[in-house]
């Protein structure tokens, strides 16, 4: 039994085994008998947050191990609604569950769950924190398409300070020997310094700009997120930085011939439409690979791969 609370923990290796076990089940699509892995146990899904992606995936991921799957959305599906804490939610859930995937807004949530449960528990997003699951699978995506993560340039762009996607694959980019990574925000939404300089302690060449067509044709992987509306305390900031970096078709192919552009998803305006149908889009196949990865990250937290 092992936690996925954070890719700070995550080894390389840790991240490896997962992606193998992922590739396995893609290149098996036809035996899915032989991935009943979790027959017989149950995946409870809390999630206290809105999720469309994370939570679908999830549920068919645990379904596709033959897991039984107890869904609860919202807190007032809970005795959370009566005043219960959320420390004994944890402790009754996890009487319940042989893995316990955890999302809510209150970050170190999943963190915190863990030091109180006895079996796996996954974070599927803690508030600004972290989103391990989604950051396996933004990597899975890149390492099907340029078979290495070692070596690319990575440019980040939009809301790196609130964006747990983006955090959680600063930190996940550590472990591995990129060649470099450009910060592209305006400055209320970069990221934390801690966060650069951990990376630079790393031996991670990072670059910060404000200037996304400086750096377009130095990039192999273009990372895009969204301002996060629901995050931003002060809503009359979150009205100044709406719309600071738009990636348009045209942008897009000022960069490298190859060039993979990503997106967690969901998207506002940051994104155009009209790089859907190229080979640039990748966000629809990280929207493919969440179920296998997911399965992996499953399996390999409950101990049976």
């Amino acid at each position: 039994m092992r936690h996925l609370i954070s890719t700070r923990e995550l080894s390389k290796k840790d991240m490896m085994e997962i992606w193998d076990i992922a590739s396995e089940i893609e290149s098996k699509r036809l035996h899915k008998s032989s991935w009943c892995l979790l027959e017989g146990k149950t995946v409870t899904l809390a999630f206290f947050e809105p999720s469309t992606r994370t939570r679908l995936s999830f549920q068919l991921a645990a379904k596709r191990l033959c897991a039984n799957v107890l869904p609860t959305v919202g807190e007032e599906a809970l005795s959370l609604a009566k005043g219960e804490s959320f420390h004994d939610t944890v402790m009754v859930l996890d009487e319940l569950s042989d893995v316990l995937v955890i999302r809510h807004w209150m970050e170190g949530a999943a963190k915190y769950a863990s030091e109180i449960a006895k079996h796996a528990i996954v974070n599927a997003g803690d508030g600004r924190n972290y989103h391990p699951t989604q950051t396996l699978i933004d990597l899975y995506t890149v390492k099907k398409r340029f078979g290495t993560i070692d070596g690319l340039s990575f440019a980040l762009v939009g809301d790196l300070r609130y964006a747990r996607t983006a955090k959680s694959l600063l930190m996940a980019l550590t472990k591995f020997n990129v060649k470099s990574i450009y910060i592209v925000a305006p400055p209320q939404l970069k990221p934390h310094p801690w966060i650069v300089e951990e990376l630079r302690r790393n031996n991670v060449r990072v670059f910060e700009t404000d200037n996304l067509n400086e750096i377009i044709g130095m990039v192999d992987v273009l990372y895009v997120t969204r301002i996060q509306k629901e995050r931003i305390p002060d809503p009359a900031e979150y009205e100044k930085l709406r719309g600071s970096y738009r990636v348009t078709l045209e942008l897009v192919k000022r960069g490298k011939s190859d060039l993979l552009v990503l997106h967690p998803l969901p998207r506002l305006d940051e994104l155009d439409y009209e790089i859907d149908s190229t080979p640039h889009a990748g966000y629809l196949e990280q929207v493919r690979v969440a179920v296998p990865v997911r399965m992996a990250a499953l399996a390999w937290s409950y101990g049976v791969v």
